[in-house]
């Protein structure tokens, strides 16, 4: 087998376009035989916030290949100086269940989880809602930093501005030349959300804290699940997940919604819905968006395979024999 990690990956590259692309494809064989997916379980011990979560799939069509995606998420490793999440996906060809590939690469996961944002975001941006966006990132960890690295990379033309927050404070120094011309370092998170179309909510916060209503029109990427107060988003009509079993557990606030406020799951609309049947298009331009993505295991062996098959086709990675 071939073995990866984030070195590799880097030396692969991104090529945003053909990644949202692979989540797309993806997403047009759900609720196939050609995807499976069972309900990933979450390891807990000792800490309770600490998890590790195993999310097993198989991707047929094109992709072809089954695998795992093990990550473990221990909040309190960035106080050591440690990375928080920690992400390793064994594939497996689908014929014989043999091993071929492990990749160990935390920016791998990373790379999914902006992918699928960038589904999202390629059908907001259809419905042309604004001449010129301006959008904002609530928290400016790694993965703050690589959705905006997407967003640039595929928008950067239609934005003119980009608003920052994080606790931690936020170096404009240290910012990509290209994104410090747009960049406002905001001094706390309501400028963020009420003077932004487009708000990215990536922050790894054990409470609540977003308490009023978003603005019209605008789209709400809740990346990290757990930020929104369930009646500053209750009257939100447009919510999109990825999947309904996936998302409505584990303290989301789509959980939230449907234990506090009753939302159901006829209530919303699925990100396949969204890229296959125009979903976007039946709601008022001004009615808020509310994206709520739990992460599917398909996703990730999806676009870990992707990085497979270009490794072994360009001669990247080191080889493991018995």
């Amino acid at each position: 087998m071939i073995y990866l990690n984030d070195g590799h990956i880097r030396e692969i590259g991104i090529d945003w376009s053909l990644l949202t692309s692979i989540i797309e494809s993806t997403l047009q064989l759900t609720g196939t035989p050609e995807i499976v997916q069972p309900i990933k379980p979450y390891l807990r011990f000792k800490h309770p916030s600490n998890r590790i979560i195993a999310m097993p799939s198989f991707v047929g069509g094109e992709t072809n290949i089954s695998g795992i995606k093990w990550i473990a998420s221990f909040p309190g490793n960035v106080t050591h100086g440690i990375p928080r999440a920690h992400s390793t996906v064994i594939l497996n060809d689908p014929d014989n269940g043999v091993p071929v590939a492990v990749i160990n690469s935390g920016q791998l996961s990373e790379i999914r989880t902006a992918a699928v944002s960038a589904a999202m975001l390629r059908h907001y941006m259809a419905l042309e809602r604004h001449p010129i966006y301006h959008v904002g990132m609530i928290g400016w960890g790694p993965i703050g930093q690589r959705h905006m690295e997407m967003v640039m990379a595929l928008y950067g033309d239609r934005l003119d501005s980009v608003r920052l927050f994080d606790l931690k404070g936020i170096d404009p120094a240290l910012l990509e030349p290209q994104l410090r011309t747009k960049a406002i370092i905001a001094a706390h998170w309501q400028e963020v959300y009420r003077q932004s179309d487009i708000v990215f909510t990536c922050t790894s916060s054990t409470a609540r804290y977003i308490d009023e209503p978003p603005p019209l029109g605008s789209l709400l990427m809740n990346v990290s699940l757990r930020e929104y107060m369930p009646n500053s988003v209750q009257a939100i009509k447009a919510i999109v997940v990825d999947h309904w079993r996936e998302v409505c557990r584990e303290n989301t606030d789509i959980e939230l919604l449907h234990v506090q406020k009753g939302l159901m799951e006829s209530d919303t609309v699925t990100l396949r819905d969204v890229v296959f049947a125009q979903a976007l298009q039946f709601f008022a331009p001004t009615e808020p968006i509310f994206f709520n993505p739990m992460g599917m295991a398909a996703f990730d062996i999806a676009i870990a395979a992707y990085y497979w098959r270009e490794a072994e086709r360009r001669g990247i990675g080191v080889r493991l024999v018995d």
